[in-house]
């Protein structure tokens, strides 16, 4: 009896751990990639970032 008792203990917590690991899979997965819209940046988002171009020449001193 004790023996039918210790699997069935081993299995709940086997299922707990399971139920577990997939919890944080599925939220390490939603903060790899944030919702559309979201004011959020990654490190991903900002090293794949362009560079600011340059101001272009001011139109009032015209080509010469």
């Amino acid at each position: 009896m004790k023996y039918m008792l210790n699997l069935y203990v081993l299995g709940v917590v086997l299922t707990l751990l399971s139920i577990f690991v997939r919890l944080m899979e599925s939220l390490g997965g939603l903060l790899e990639t944030p919702l559309p819209g979201s004011s959020w940046i990654t490190r991903g988002h900002l090293a794949n970032a362009q560079p600011p171009k340059g101001l272009p020449d001011h139109p009032s001193r015209g080509v010469q």
